[in-house]
């Protein structure tokens, strides 16, 4: 008599090995990787009032505020 195993949902992921492991896929990692950087940069501008990041080509400081310091441009290779 052949025994069936049970399938144990492992996270979210639809996505399952045949031994019920649950990988990623490119697209998912991706779309992870960006909300995980959109939450940091949210509690970093909480934490500190401001965050630092690259804009048109320039090194720029936004402020909790609205308002945006260029600190240096960006030199092209």
């Amino acid at each position: 008599m052949a025994v069936k195993a049970k399938r144990i949902h492992r996270g979210r992921s639809r996505w399952m090995t045949s031994d019920g492991f649950a990988y990623l896929d490119k697209r998912t990692l991706i779309g992870k990787a960006r909300s995980a950087g959109k939450i940091a940069a949210r509690n970093a501008m909480d934490l500190m009032g401001y965050v630092v990041t690259v804009k048109d080509g320039w090194v720029v400081r936004e402020y909790s505020n609205g308002s945006i310091e260029q600190i240096e441009k960006l030199q092209a290779t």
